[in-house]
């Protein structure tokens, strides 16, 4: 597997978290690279230059949750950052407050982002920056696309986030993935004309001014031919230098690190695929499946819910019931994962599985309605696992369930003809290992302080926590200013991606009698 795949089709998710055409990320890092060329860069500066682009926005989606929260449409809210500049930007940020609401619970929320909201909303770009800059070094990055990735937001006027550098100190990585972002969008919507546009409109300010004067005198050669239906290829076979590879193991442990980045998307799924991943490991392991499908299996578990990205957290996060249209926009988040993964030839029997994972035997699953001979043995079990790991986890509309609830959800499931009853009673048997976490002395935190970590990363807020542990919601806050300072993380997503790494999230795991690999939900809302 090469790592450049891996990071294209994240990056295809990171196109539906902005409301983009799929591809628009593979199209900025074309012209991404066509400027290294005109700058004739070196090797490894072009290598920097390609994950960078990649990776610039990636962290974009670790606080949608709050985005939610204040703007109502995250996705719709991230859509926006290519239309406006300056004041005429903020505007239009400020006038999606309360969206989805009721006027009166809209005027609320503003009254509530004018006294509490900014110090939310205050460095939350440069916080995305820092996120993106994490993944990159769990994927074992250079250090050189480190620094392009965490200062993707910084701008030659100095005037960007968080505002640290200007000028030729901002890494030429950044300086050329950032220009590169918005003129494949300005050229999509105004062709060669709107991306010259734009590179003058923002020389100077947001953009290096000898990177735009490049732009305007090569702009037919830089933006040739992207609408080709081989940007996938393209992309893929100029990866620069050597390409990376990964052994198994080590396409095992990036899969890992992108699953848990990708459930920070939502409080109440965070660690729900690297669970559902270990359950499916051991449910293959009891029925002796061989390494191949095991692994397989394994890897299905960790990508089922790629396309969560393409979904608002106003849906996922939303506490009353969905409407019609947010049904169906859930339904389609299978599809989207199949989409991210089926132009690798790698990837694509991972999707070939986790597309059925919302299906049922008897046809009322979705995305596509399959019925019991049409869902594959592998899909059954990830079905009945996500089903079983989504009952023990928190949901907007309800608390985390025993694992006798979620048992009973199980069979009940099995006996109306919904699963498939061998993937339940594996995955139930399977599910009889799992034992509660035990931390001891992680980063200095005391027990307690791992307890309300763990609640403030599920999105609780200080009087829900004091009442979840009987305690004071001023004695919360003062746990949770103690748990930021010890692990050193300024936000919510941020503790929560601290949780996941340290294995504090989920809260339980699966205490398997052998290790390795060797013999290896309804339609309704859950």
């Amino acid at each position: 597997m090469r790592l450049s795949e891996l990071v294209a089709a994240l990056s295809l998710g990171i196109d539906l978290g902005f409301g983009q055409p799929m591809e628009h990320v593979l199209r900025q890092c074309l012209i991404a690279l066509r400027l290294a060329d005109q700058l004739d860069l070196d090797i490894d500066a072009r290598a920097s230059v390609y994950y960078t682009a990649l990776l610039v926005n990636v962290g974009c989606h670790t606080d949608a949750h709050e985005q939610a929260k204040w703007f109502g449409d995250d996705i719709a809210l991230k859509s926006g950052k290519y239309d406006a500049n300056g004041l005429r930007a903020a505007a239009a940020t400020l006038s999606l407050l309360g969206s989805g609401n009721p006027p009166l619970n809209r005027f609320r929320i503003a009254v509530e982002f004018a006294l509490s909201g900014r110090r939310d909303v205050s460095g939350m770009i440069a916080q995305h920056a820092r996120m993106a800059r994490s993944l990159a070094e769990q994927l074992n990055l250079p250090d050189a696309v480190l620094d392009g990735v965490g200062s993707a937001y910084e701008q030659w006027d100095g005037h960007g986030w968080p505002g640290n550098l200007s000028g030729a100190d901002v890494p030429i990585a950044s300086r050329i993935a950032q220009l590169s972002e918005y003129v494949e969008v300005a050229h999509r919507s105004g062709g060669s004309a709107g991306a010259k546009a734009f590179a003058r409109r923002r020389s100077g300010k947001q953009i290096d001014p000898v990177l735009a004067d490049i732009l305007l005198s090569t702009a037919d050669e830089v933006l040739d031919d992207l609408d080709s239906p081989r940007t996938w290829g393209s992309v893929i076979d100029q990866e620069p230098s050597l390409a990376v590879t990964l052994s198994p193991d080590e396409f095992d442990a990036a899969l890992v690190a992108i699953a848990n980045f990708i459930d920070l998307k939502s409080p109440y799924t965070l660690g729900h695929a690297t669970a559902v991943a270990d359950l499916v490991k051991e449910s293959a392991r009891i029925l002796g499946l061989p390494p191949v499908e095991s692994r397989l299996l394994y890897r299905a578990g960790l990508v089922h819910g790629f396309g969560r990205l393409g979904v608002s957290n106003a849906i996922w996060d939303r506490p009353g019931p969905l409407s019609a249209g947010e049904w169906e926009r859930v339904r389609m988040y299978p599809y989207l994962t199949e989409r991210m993964l089926h132009q690798s030839a790698t990837l694509e029997p991972l999707g070939r599985i986790a597309v059925q994972h919302r299906e049922r035997l008897d046809g009322s699953g979705y995305p596509r309605g399959l019925v019991a001979g049409s869902i594959s043995r592998l899909a059954r079990i990830l079905a009945a696992a996500d089903g079983y790991q989504t009952k023990r986890e928190p949901r907007p509309h309800r608390r985390m369930q025993s694992p006798e609830q979620a048992a009973g959800y199980l069979r009940d499931e099995a006996r109306a003809g919904r699963l498939g009853g061998e993937a339940a009673d594996v995955v139930l048997r399977a599910a009889g290992h799992r034992v509660r976490r035990r931390i001891d002395g992680l980063a200095g935190l005391t027990p307690r302080e791992v307890e309300v970590l763990r609640l403030v990363a599920r999105g609780l807020s200080n009087r829900q926590i004091g009442e979840r542990l009987v305690i004071t919601p001023k004695t919360a806050g003062n746990h949770i200013e103690h748990i930021y300072a010890k692990i050193h993380a300024p936000t919510r997503a941020a503790a929560a991606l601290f949780a996941l790494q340290h294995g504090l999230l989920p809260e339980e795991e699966i205490r398997a009698t052998t290790s390795g690999w060797h013999g290896l939900p309804g339609t309704g809302r859950e």
